[in-house]
């Protein structure tokens, strides 16, 4: 009768270990074998994504996304014939703000344009992250809405951390929190990503829930269509040449 609770016991063992013997680079291919495969991911050079954005449950925007590889991407927000435009070109970050009465593009300081150039590269935060400069440990696992996901640290080039978190049963990222350096003050946010589908072979997050700790600001993207390997020129997402010399 006694039996039982040692084999439960060598179990819960063997799971532990289980668990402890996985890698970085384990979880970063399981990761990447869950999005697609390497080789369809690489094959991604642009993506145009359409959809809905949401403010604290009452502003509703009609977003428009463009990144192209290896890290430009531009984002347009539009609402009641006016629309927000924040583009990261590899280099430097610019944006136009009607809403707040600007209508001209304007440089975006360093700080500013953080979110942006991590946001960027069309594979995500894990994969590819060390050929951009990154160090990524593996900090075990932890709980994420009942959900006991494997956490991953990664510190950017540039400083900012994203702890990511994946789903132990598809390893897709279910979660991310973020830390940026903004005006000296480090800032941090949580994202959720689900109602994953494929784009050209990938899974992509079609559902992204944002949430920061400074002033509690929330968002909901919800993506409606995406298009892969579409022809975006450059210039989609330089600063404008008829103000390129403003804001030096």
């Amino acid at each position: 009768m006694r039996v039982r609770p040692k084999w439960a016991a060598v179990v819960l063992v063997l799971s532990c270990a289980g668990a402890q013997a996985m890698t970085v680079d384990e979880l970063v291919a399981r990761n990447a074998e869950a999005r697609g495969g390497l080789a369809k991911i690489e094959a991604l050079r642009t993506l145009k994504a359409e959809g809905k954005l949401r403010f604290g449950g009452q502003f509703e925007l009609g977003l428009t996304q463009y990144q192209r590889a290896p890290d430009s991407l531009r984002m347009e927000a539009s609402l009641q014939g006016l629309t927000l435009v924040q583009a990261w070109d590899g280099h430097e970050a610019w944006q136009i703000s009607p809403f707040e009465g600007r209508k001209d593009p304007e440089r975006m300081s360093a700080d500013d344009a953080r979110e942006l150039a991590d946001a960027a590269p069309i594979a995500g935060s894990l994969i590819g992250a060390r050929e951009r400069g990154a160090t990524l440990e593996y900090l075990g696992t932890e709980d994420v809405d009942g959900t006991d996901a494997y956490k991953l640290k990664v510190t950017l080039k540039n400083g900012d951390i994203e702890y990511v978190y994946l789903d132990p049963d598809h390893f897709l990222e279910i979660r991310m929190v973020a830390q940026r350096l903004v005006r000296g003050t480090r800032v941090e946010s949580t994202t959720d990503y689900g109602d994953y589908e494929q784009v050209a072979g990938v899974y992509f997050p079609f559902s992204i829930a944002t949430q920061s700790r400074a002033g509690g600001q929330q968002s909901q993207t919800t993506i409606e269509r995406v298009e892969a390997n579409v022809p975006i020129d450059d210039s989609l997402f330089a600063f404008p040449a008829a103000h390129a010399g403003a804001g030096k």
